[in-house]
């Protein structure tokens, strides 16, 4: 007698039914908040925290490992920024944070940045099809478990020809008969609708977003991290070539860094016909870029372990250039801070100011990791710890109202260095400009002109804020509403001269009266003269 295939243990179905309970779940909350009522910003932050408890309820493993909770915990904090003030950054961070918590489980232990980076985005390749993969694993269990009952591979392999010939039979018939087409054309659906075609792809990217960290799966190759050990042959590079190009190259960056000094510093003129804000922002991106081609290579020339890695000489080599390219990194960033005090501050400059922080840690962390004879695992991981940091910080630090404070202070309406305040541009930042504009407004000595523009642009913030605040709520942007309308209390701003105003505040002027009057007469090419 053969043995029949055992069913599957009743648990794991339960557990499939379970969540996939927890995903809809999550799909009808994502349709009410983001369909239904057309709630964004802050509400994305509520929407985190869900899919974390749906995490956390779904998956009963994240709570007893505790190499879980690092994640849930950062996950958790990125919902909270969203809920603080909505960005992309943070919404980005808080699906990685969630993602590397549904995989942690199924992993040995945390090994490098790079195979995580794999493995995050196998599992974002991975979701659109985890449901229906799954789906067949479902079926193909539920199959076993009825060996000798039914089996829907079995079933279909027996009803798909009378199926076939039943459909392509009743098709003629109908083309003759009015009473079966009649009957066929009641059963036709309605034609779906732009609108549902829409809500349905919505439901779908949220089941399979929540689906992928509730039914995870772990990438089965991973492509290893280049450790940069040991010696290995690469034409051109030998002892005597590398020991060349570091003399060479710390010659070149001395001239280079020693002129940065000079004109940076003033202790000599700028070349005729550049001013020190031009000669600021000309440098500062590609003195960047040859920071990170230098570092570039250090890591291919002087591996750990290999023969230029231990030679003294090409060491101290190495230590001396990378000296030099964290200077040009902080004459970069010197260079980045001139043209934004001879110009104005923007959220792109204090990014730029922000990587090349980062570049000169980077830096750092490769000449640290040459001393310590470190891993290219370590140089990853402490790389993509500071970088993390970083971002998690810029989370909750709106960049936006950093900029304008310091454009308001520093402009030269109010006896600042810096060029004429670009109101257009503080518009442009939204409710982040609200709370520096209501103070320059109230600043003794403004001219009244001006006073009136800084006016039209903030009641313009305002108003808008107050707008959105119904479907786009922060804690964020409520708190500067508040503190706006505690301020504007004490003192009621005059009142505006009615009339369209453009992005700066100055008044539209009417469009000039079109003439209502003939032409002057033209004579006719026609007419006869001289008669």
């Amino acid at each position: 007698m053969g043995s029949s295939a055992m069913p599957p243990p009743l648990p794991l179905l339960a557990r499939f039914r379970w969540k996939l309970a927890v995903a809809l779940t999550i799909v009808g909350i994502g349709d009410w908040l983001f369909y239904q009522r057309h709630l964004h910003g802050g509400y994305l932050g509520l929407f985190a925290l869900a899919v974390l408890s749906a995490l956390l309820a779904g998956r009963p493993v994240l709570r007893r490992d505790r190499r879980a909770l690092p994640a849930m915990a950062a996950a958790a904090l990125f919902a909270l920024a969203l809920l603080h003030d909505a960005s992309l950054l943070a919404w980005a961070l808080f699906w990685v944070a969630a993602g590397m918590a549904a995989l942690i489980p199924a992993t040995a232990r945390f090994d490098d940045g790079w195979r995580w980076f794999q493995r995050l985005i196998w599992l974002g390749l991975r979701a659109p099809f985890g449901p229906l993969i799954d789906l067949k694993r479902l079926l193909k269990l539920r199959a076993a478990g009825r060996t000798g009952r039914w089996s829907l591979h079995a079933a279909l392999g027996t009803l798909t020809l009378p199926l076939m010939g039943s459909v392509v039979i009743l098709t003629l018939f109908s083309a003759a008969n009015p009473l079966i087409e009649q009957f066929f054309s009641s059963l036709l659906l309605p034609e779906p609708s732009p609108e549902l075609i829409v809500r349905l792809a919505f439901w779908g990217l949220l089941f399979t977003a929540i689906w992928g960290l509730l039914r995870p799966r772990l990438a089965l190759r991973l492509l290893p991290t280049f450790d940069g050990g040991h010696d290995r042959h690469l034409p051109g590079v030998s002892v005597a070539s590398v020991t060349l190009s570091l003399v060479v190259f710390n010659l070149i960056f001395a001239l280079q860094n020693l002129m940065d000094i000079a004109w940076l510093w003033g202790w000599a003129p700028m070349p005729g016909g550049m001013t020190m804000a031009d000669y600021a922002h000309r440098g500062a991106y590609p003195l960047i870029a040859t920071a990170l081609l230098a570092a570039l290579f250090v890591l291919v020339t002087l591996r750990p372990g290999s023969e230029t890695a231990r030679m003294g000489t090409i060491r101290r080599l190495v230590m001396l250039w990378i000296g030099q390219n964290v200077f040009l990194v902080a004459s970069s960033m010197l260079r980045t801070a001139d043209y934004i005090e001879a110009y104005s501050l923007t959220r792109l400059r204090i990014a730029a100011l922000v990587w090349m922080a980062l570049v000169g840690f980077g830096l750092a962390a490769i000449c640290w990791r040459l001393l310590r004879e470190r891993s290219a695992s370590w140089l990853i991981n402490v790389n993509l710890a500071a970088a993390g940091l970083l971002l998690t910080v810029i989370c909750f630090v709106d960049l936006g109202a950093v900029a304008a404070e310091w454009n308001v202070r520093h402009a030269r309406e109010v006896g600042g260095r810096g060029v004429a305040l670009d109101l257009c541009y503080l518009g442009e930042l939204g409710n982040s400009a609200l709370l520096p504009l209501l103070s320059l407004e109230r600043r003794p000595g403004l001219q009244p002109e001006f006073r009136e523009r800084v006016q039209a642009v903030r009641l313009r913030l305002h108003a808008r804020l107050e707008a959105e605040l119904d479907q786009r709520w922060t804690w964020a942007g409520q708190g500067r509403l508040e503190q706006a309308r505690a301020i504007a209390a004490d003192a009621a701003p005059a009142a505006l001269k009615a009339g369209p105003r453009d992005c700066a505040g100055r008044l539209v002027p009417p469009p000039s009266p079109v003439s209502h009057f003939a032409p002057d007469a033209v004579p006719a090419l026609t007419a006869e003269t001289g008669k």
